[in-house]
């Protein structure tokens, strides 16, 4: 058969839904008009017939596509192996723009106009729309008559631009089919989009890049989520074959020094050699500095110790001061930060990183987001601003926080009982919605936890009493529900089918025996949790500092003292880290007269927690990056290597300076016996 791109688009958007679509939402998708979209309707219909299904048109409500669910994905898969002849405009310019970035030389239009089967007029119109979409990576479109046309720009940008339209137009579930043996997908369900744009890069660069990663993953100190994971993996493998065409980066020398201290540049650099090795070629160290870019804007953390890592307490601050506007401006206190905090900074910390580098996002479902929820869309979006001047957060990004305060709305009304698990094979904000929508749509589901695809079989499955999935999973022997991300009617009728058959075979025996069990393992771990919270509270102490000293002199001093105390091993390693965290952000805490200096070391002994009085105030740069007199300097440090209790200890120490004004005045009293009472009565 032959059908347009446009019809084709057509087909592809009545088969992604399972209720009626307005027409007008039809012309919006497609880009065309309503009486364009009736008279496409039409035209399709002897088409659709072949497959037993049926257009149907209620007047005041929509279009959509009936008949078996088996005819449906007939049709699809038919669509699916056309060979394209014709794309829609949005296809073709990503085909255009692709093969420029791709290309070294300059190609003439004549050529392009052949390849698409337009004429060369339509690719000048194309090149047009371009231009601005360029201009977003600092890349520009050279044209000039009998000399073709050429994207001009720097190295780096061509590979942001590139991966960003993988992103955006390969589904992930086709590029997990090629890293994963999870996906029930063949290869030749791709379109023909998809095709082009993951011939940007050879399928074996990526298999050797995915191996190089995961012998690397290991070391990671935090999980990539799956987008993130593939992600890293396609800038990889794109950096390779850009690299084989003798394509380099620059990269900023005195930030790469600056970078080489982290972690995450250690692992780029064990990827690096394993990549060298794995195609046998020389790569140049500013690689190291871009890699670790992405892993850094890559990090997703849920463990306890987030609050001790650089920068994170000064998000800390930008998250409650987030949190307070939206309360503010929804006027009513609907947000308790105990609820929201931790997820916010987990997810803000990489934004604001990829933000300040300029690196994008693909959110699919940013638009849909804005329709479901206008009024916080708004008052977030007014939010980031307020709280950060200085950047500008798209509304991709706007949309993932959105996603986090919806969340935690809906989870206020939980009622329920079942444990279900939640597998999505996109980003971490897309499996929480749909987490709590769930929970929201289900009384019955007492916690739905949000897993991995690529996590699958370390899971303990029997901890659930069924799984939730967007994608199909294969070789899964554990029954589980397949819904869509935005959790249509037939996936509720499809869950609670679960959530009925659940109640008739669930052993009741089993299921206490279980709970008593998880009863008894909270009783051990609060006890051990305590076990190693007393002796850290019982160091803590007030050392008054009665020399005036400048911030550096007050630095080294202390770090004097507590080598005497047999805290650290070297006063100059810790006293360097510590000065050296200054140029990572403000450590005043916003408005009190405490700066909290934190680090973990190989060099430290054991955690500790000293506050020092000073006799002289001295200036510092605050967390809201104003700058302050510091009149109390609390240090908190730890070992690099330290227990999971000892971390949660530290990191729940610094999360009640962000949301406790008590805990802010009992720091600031210097009376020691009352600190320690406070922490045993918040921490116990």
């Amino acid at each position: 058969m032959y059908i347009s791109g446009r019809e084709r688009k057509l087909i592809e958007t009545l088969l992604s839904y399972d209720e009626p679509i307005p027409v007008n939402q039809l012309s919006e998708e497609l880009d065309v008009s309503v009486r364009t979209v009736h008279r496409d309707l039409n035209n399709l219909e002897s088409i659709i017939q072949d497959y037993h299904l049926t257009i149907h048109k209620k007047s005041g409500v929509g279009v959509e596509l009936s008949g078996d669910k088996d005819d449906q994905e007939r049709l699809k898969h038919a669509i699916l192996q056309l060979e394209h002849t014709d794309y829609t405009p949005e296809e073709r310019q990503s085909i255009i723009l692709t093969t420029l970035l791709e290309a070294q030389d300059p190609i003439k239009l004549y050529a392009l106009a052949n390849e698409l089967q337009v004429t060369i007029a339509t690719v000048s119109h194309d090149l047009d729309y371009l231009q601005p979409v360029l201009e977003q990576y600092e890349l520009s479109l050279i044209r000039k008559r009998g000399y073709g046309v050429k994207i001009d720009g720097e190295e780096k940008q061509k590979r942001s631009a590139m991966s960003y339209f993988i992103s955006k137009h390969v589904d992930e579930s086709e590029l997990i089919h090629l890293l994963s043996k999870h996906i029930e997908q063949d290869s030749q369900q791709m379109n023909s989009i998809s095709h082009r744009l993951l011939d940007l890069v050879e399928h074996d660069k990526l298999s050797r890049v995915k191996e190089a990663v995961n012998q690397t993953n290991a070391d990671l100190p935090y999980e990539l989520a799956d987008n993130a994971y593939i992600g890293l993996i396609v800038h990889l493998a794109l950096a390779m074959e850009r690299l084989q065409k003798g394509e380099t980066i620059q990269f900023d020398q005195a930030y790469l020094t600056e970078l080489e201290d982290s972690r995450e540049f250690q692992i780029a650099q064990k990827m690096i050699e394993k990549l060298e090795k794995a195609f046998d070629m020389t790569i140049p160290r500013d690689e190291i500095g871009y890699i670790t870019m992405h892993l850094l804007g890559a990090k997703l953390r849920y463990d306890h110790d987030y609050l001790l890592e650089e920068s994170s307490l000064d998000m800390a601050f930008k998250a409650k001061e987030l949190i307070d506007f939206v309360n503010r401006r929804m006027e009513r206190f609907v947000f308790e930060q105990d609820q929201i905090l931790n997820d916010l900074v987990a997810h803000l910390k990489p934004a604001v990183f990829r933000l300040s580098q300029g690196m994008n996002i693909k959110n699919p479902l940013a638009s849909q987001i804005e329709t479901d929820h206008p009024v916080l869309f708004e008052i977030i979006e007014e939010g980031v601003h307020q709280v950060f001047p200085h950047l500008t957060f798209p509304k991709e990004e706007v949309a993932y926080l959105v996603l986090h305060f919806a969340s935690t709305m809906l989870k206020m009304e939980e009622d329920v009982r079942f444990d279900v698990l939640v597998v999505c094979s996109s980003g971490i904000g897309t499996s929480k919605m749909l987490a709590t929508k769930i929970n929201q749509q289900f009384t019955e589901i007492s916690s739905v936890d949000h897993g991995s695809l690529f996590d699958i079989e370390r899971l303990d499955l029997e901890k659930y009493d069924f799984v939730v999935s967007t994608v199909p999973i294969q070789n899964m022997s554990y029954e589980y529900v397949l819904v869509s991300p935005m959790l249509d009617q037939d996936d509720i009728r499809e869950i609670n089918r679960f959530i009925h058959k659940q109640r008739v075979s669930r052993n009741v025996g089993r299921r206490n025996q279980s709970e008593a069990g998880s009863a008894h393992s909270a009783e051990v771990e609060a006890s051990e949790l305590k076990h190693h919270l007393l002796p850290i509270i019982d160091d803590v102490s007030v050392d008054p500092i009665q020399e005036t000293l400048s911030l550096e002199q007050t630095v080294k001093k202390v770090c004097e003292l507590l080598l005497d105390q047999d805290v650290i091993r070297d006063d100059q390693v810790v006293s360097d880290q510590l000065l050296k965290r200054l140029n990572s952000g403000g450590v005043g805490i916003p408005n009190t007269s405490l700066a909290l200096f934190h680090t973990r070391n190989h060099e430290v002994v054991k955690p500790s927690l000293t506050i020092y009085p000073l006799q002289t105030p001295i200036k510092v740069k605050g967390m809201d990056d104003h700058w302050m007199e510091m009149k109390h300097m609390m240090v908190m440090i730890s070992p690099e290597s330290v227990g999971q209790y000892e971390l949660e200890v530290l990191s729940s120490i610094s999360e009640l300076l962000v949301k406790d004004d008590q805990a802010i005045s009992v720091f600031e009293s210097q009376e020691e016996e009352i600190i320690k009472a406070y922490l045993v009565e918040q921490l116990t």
